[in-house]
């Protein structure tokens, strides 16, 4: 059932299933993706005892800002303290948080910086969390050519070409995140409606260019900015995944990484998977948060 509840800067629109009472689950979806990423992974987790939340990332779907005034931000701390904001107004004071791509940094923040809220973590990719003071430094030439979006949206002509063509520009990035991944159009346009969202463009521009410290962030969460710089460790129990044909993030690379978590860890490469991992597997995703169920029972 679709629903919103109203945080300090946003009014957040949220799907809840399961027992209001079983155990709860947040799943966070990616760009540029949406809530039904989860359509398949959410009865399974239902089925056993789950309370699952499934909100709309700010800048998506229903996911309203309060004010006009209010930067439309797409920085990590921004992500974090709009998951962290959702909890405290659903009073819910632990939950297993689990995501991909933007979802799973956003989980990434909240369970390194607030680990008593994160009951476990589930993140594709391993460690999302962003080093903005490293971002200007040039990585190996085959991981620039998958950042192309990335600089594109530094620019002006990208950002009017994300603008004028964000249905033809997303599907592309489907297409080259998940080369294993035979989606249809009806399943395309079920997700490609959150982007009509009238914050869409500035909430993903300026994501991309604050974490390549090109343009400032929201001040509000300039504290929280500086507690992640210094890359803080993950210590509640973690479960990472990797998609083997993850087209923009392949095996072996913020995973590898795995220092960063101090608690119980396991990395899980997925065969036959791309970047959307949920989507494209989500037997295997669901089987990942009732094993951190399992493990924190």
């Amino acid at each position: 059932m679709l629903k919103t509840v109203t945080t300090p800067q946003l009014e957040i629109a949220y799907d809840e299933q399961g027992d209001p009472g079983g155990w709860p689950v947040v799943l966070l979806h990616g760009f540029p993706y949406d809530i039904h990423a989860y359509g398949d992974v959410t009865p399974r987790l239902t089925a056993q005892g789950a309370r699952v939340l499934t909100p709309y990332l700010r800048g998506y779907g229903p996911t309203r800002f309060l004010s006009s005034a209010t930067l439309r931000s797409g920085q990590q701390a921004a992500l974090g303290a709009d998951l962290l904001a959702l909890l405290d107004a659903l009073r819910i004071e632990q939950a297993v948080l689990a995501g991909y791509d933007w979802g799973g940094r956003a989980a990434c923040v909240v369970a390194a910086l607030y680990p008593a809220r994160a009951r476990g973590l589930v993140s594709v990719n391993g460690y999302n969390i962003q080093d903005i003071a490293s971002a200007g430094l040039p990585a190996d030439p085959r991981k620039e050519y998958r950042m192309w979006y990335q600089y594109y949206l530094h620019g002006e002509r990208g950002a009017a070409g994300l603008a004028e063509k964000r249905q033809e520009f997303c599907r592309l990035l489907w297409s080259l995140w998940s080369p294993t991944w035979r989606f249809d159009d009806d399943v395309y346009e079920r997700s490609a409606a959150a982007f009509d969202n009238p914050d869409f463009v500035d909430v993903v521009v300026h994501s991309y260019r604050h974490r390549f410290g090109l343009v400032d962030g929201d001040p509000r969460f300039d504290e929280m900015e500086r507690l992640l710089a210094a890359r803080p460790a993950i210590s509640v129990p973690t479960i990472t995944l990797e998609g083997d044909a993850d087209g923009v993030s392949p095996p072996g690379g913020r995973a590898a990484g795995a220092l960063r978590f101090t608690g119980r860890h396991e990395n899980r490469i997925v065969p036959n998977a791309g970047h959307n991992l949920p989507q494209e597997a989500a037997q295997t995703f669901a089987a990942a948060v009732l094993d951190i169920n399992a493990w924190t029972a």
